[in-house]
Formats: C-alpha cells, structure tokens, sequence
C-alpha cells in the first residue's frame, strides 16, 4: 500500500510539473500584443533596412557588416540587452548599400547621455565625403543651448541635395516651451526617434514614445524627399570628420552610450513608434 502510495505522488508531481512548465510556455508565447505587434522587429518590417542590436559587437544585422574602424568602445548592460558604451569614442562603417538612399526615413535609438559637456553628442549620422554634418544625422546638442542639466535637447538635421545645392534643415524640441519639450532625460535611457516624410517635408523628434519637437519648426517647405551626397557612410557616436577629415574643435566623439538602432526607409506613424518604444522596454 505504501508503494503504492508513493508511485501515485510522484505521478501526480510529474503531472503537476509538466503542466507548469507548459503554462510557462504558454503564457510567454500569448503575451498580449502592443499595437498589434509581438516584438519590436514586427513593426514596420518590411521597411526595415538596417539594425544594430549592439549586443557585445558592432554587426548590422541585416547586412552582415562589422565595423571598419572603432574607438574606445565597449559593451555594457543596455536598453534591452548589452549596449554599446563610448568614452570620447565611435564605430565606423564602409558604405551599406540600403542607406544610400532614403528619400524617407525614420532612425530609432536609445541613447544615455549626461547634460554636462559643451559639445553636442552625434549619435547616429550617415556621412558626406569631408563634411562635419551627414546626410541625416541624430543628435544632442544641450551644451550649447544653456538648459538645465536635467534636460537634454535631442536635435534632428539632414543636408540634402536642392537644384544642387546643399539644404540644411533641423528639428528640435525647444526646453523653454515647457511640457514634453523640456525633456527631463539626462543621464537616463530614452528612447529617442526621427522621422522625415519626403511626401510632407514634415520632419519629428520623438522621445519615449512621445512627440517633442517644437511643432514650429516641423514643417520644411517645399524641400521634399531626401537627395543623399555619397557615398554615405553609417557612423555611431561620431562625426564624419572624426573618421575621415580634420575636425573642428567642438567635433569630438561621445561620451554615453547607445543601443537598439533601427533605420526604416518610411517615416514611422505616432502609433508605430509608441509601438516599439513600449515593446522594446519591456524587453520584447
């Protein structure tokens, strides 16, 4: 009877952890979307045309391509995963065939950075042969703007080509309108988004999710799709010029870090990039 006994309490335990371990895996695979999207990688796949994951190495995914040059670079615990973290440092690519054109396009990150320097911060800029300022490039530039060191101001400017001439253009959030332009994100990981439609010429910064730019500045006239000056070159954390050039003394690489760099050939939607920010914080 006791053997008996016993034989029936191991079964019932095997039972019991065989159907926990299954609704474990269950409950993994049903977690509830986010705007209808499982992961980060689900949303606006199809126009996803580069990816840095940055987790212990500088390879873009969905080219293959490892950095050409680097410096004082390594990997730490990031956003979502490891990160890449800069002291006065960057990576530099040769060209990537998917990003010498981008008539639209949005550029996802996530960047921590201190309000403390007098020298904007390049996160992320696709290059022009011996020029400072790339095709597109996403930056902070709150040194030099005087803000609190709590805020930081995250700046959006591409140069492109008109009539063949070279256009500026900017965005950024203005600290002094107050509300979500303030942007209280110094020395924090924020989620940090432009976005360039080429149909409007309307030109966004977005930051955890949420739209900042001064809605003054948004709108670019008449200047239309982006016109590239190549070859254009992917670099993180640094200017062109610090690659390839002499730079000038205000054109240093970063110190921080970043992590979870998208490149889309669309301008995302509000609703897509609220999307990704919540599912790549919560680790998805």
């Amino acid at each position: 009877m006791k053997s008996t006994r016993v034989s029936l309490g191991i079964l019932v335990a095997t039972i019991t952890a065989s159907s926990f371990i299954i609704s474990c895996k269950d409950d993994k695979v049903s977690l509830p979307p986010i705007g209808g999207f499982n992961s980060a990688d689900e949303v606006a796949s199809s126009n996803l045309v580069a990816y840095w994951g940055l987790d212990g190495d500088g390879k873009e995914a969905k080219s293959g391509a490892m950095p050409t040059k680097s410096q004082n670079v390594s990997y730490v615990t990031g956003a979502k995963g490891k990160a890449a973290s800069f002291a006065g440092g960057y990576l530099s690519y040769n060209v990537i065939n998917s990003l010498t054109s981008l008539p639209n396009a949005t550029i996802s990150l996530w960047a921590n950075v201190n309000n403390n320097g007098t020298s904007p911060s390049c996160f992320f800029t696709l290059t022009r042969p011996n020029e400072w300022a790339g095709n597109i490039n996403l930056m902070s530039e709150t040194g030099w703007r005087k803000a609190s060191s709590d805020t930081m101001l995250f700046k959006g400017l591409v140069v492109t080509k008109v009539s063949n001439a070279d256009s500026w253009q900017d965005t950024r959030n203005e600290p002094t309108k107050g509300g979500v332009q303030a942007a209280k994100y110094a020395g924090k990981w924020t989620h940090i988004v432009l976005t360039w439609d080429g149909a409007t010429s309307m030109f966004k910064v977005y930051a955890n999710g949420v739209k900042i730019s001064n809605p003054d500045w948004e709108a670019r006239g008449t200047t239309g799709p982006l016109n590239f000056t190549t070859p254009t070159k992917p670099v993180i954390g640094a200017w062109g010029t610090n690659i390839s050039g002499t730079p000038d003394a205000w054109q240093v690489p970063m110190t921080g870090m970043v992590d979870e760099i998208r490149i889309y050939n669309k301008a995302l939607s509000d609703g897509d990039i609220s999307s990704l920010y919540q599912l790549e914080s919560a680790g998805r």
